[in-house]
Order: C-alpha cells, then structure tokens, then sequence
C-alpha cells in the first residue's frame, strides 16, 4: 500500500521548525542534508545558504515528515498562504491533546480541540513556522483517515 508523506518549503528555517517538531514528536531525524554537502563545480552554493537545508526527514508512525529550505534563487515560500494541511491521526484522546498542545504554542488556533459535530475529536491551527496541521482521534476507527 502507498504512503503519504508530506514535504515543506521553509524560507531559511527548516532546521528550527524540524527541532521544535521533534521535541513534540520524539524520535530522530533520518537524514540531514545541507546545501554544503552537495556543492560542487556543477551545484554551486552561495556561503549564506552553505548550512541551510536541502532535506531533512523525521519518522512519525509509518509516515515521514520531509522538508527543505527554498534556495534564494528561487524566491520565497509565502508563508501565509500555504494552504494544504497536515492531518495526524491520533491513537487517543490523551496523544491529540499533547500534539495539539506541543504544535500550537505561538501559533494560531483556528478550531479548538473538541468534540466535533461529526464525531471526532478534533482540532485544527497554523503552527509558529506558518504551517497548517488538523489533529484527529475517531473513537470507532483503528487506523488511519
């Protein structure tokens, strides 16, 4: 079966985003690449962006959490208008409030966690990097959405 994954565009600060998630995830990052160590005669890289990301990867469950800092000679990523979402399925009530709690300080609620009208408990915000999560716990269901 196929899995998601989802990728991030950060504008220079994918390593701060990536530490904060891993302190409310937990685990270890499965790979760290910076733009330094791909440079070469035929991949120049300024020294400013040298330690900037090219990918990092963060194992969540049976997902990977991926991302990479945008090389200026690309532009920006409009921060305030990405608008896909991340969504973890939680295994409990109690597992939706510490990722919900962990991955909004500082960041913008947009649906309080509760009791939805559809049977979930569920909540949706923009984290402080400008990112879009929904965290999910169904009662009735043992798996994933």
């Amino acid at each position: 079966m196929a899995s998601i994954n989802p990728h991030i565009n950060f504008n220079g600060n994918a390593e701060e985003a990536f530490n904060f998630y891993q302190s409310v995830f937990g685990g270890a990052f499965a790979k760290i690449i910076r733009f330094k160590d791909l440079a070469s005669d035929e991949f120049p890289v300024a020294p400013h962006e040298a330690n900037k990301i090219m990918h990092i990867a963060l194992p969540i469950g049976n997902s990977v959490l991926m991302a990479n800092d945008v090389p200026e000679i690309l532009g920006t990523t409009n921060e305030n208008e990405n608008r896909s979402k991340i969504v973890i399925s939680a295994e409990s009530k109690e597992e939706a409030d510490k990722l919900f709690n962990g991955l909004s300080v500082d960041g913008q609620v947009e649906m309080p966690i509760s009791d939805s009208p559809w049977g979930t408990y569920f909540g949706m915000f923009r984290d402080k990097y400008g990112i879009e999560w929904m965290i999910d716990f169904d009662p009735n269901y043992k798996g994933q959405i």
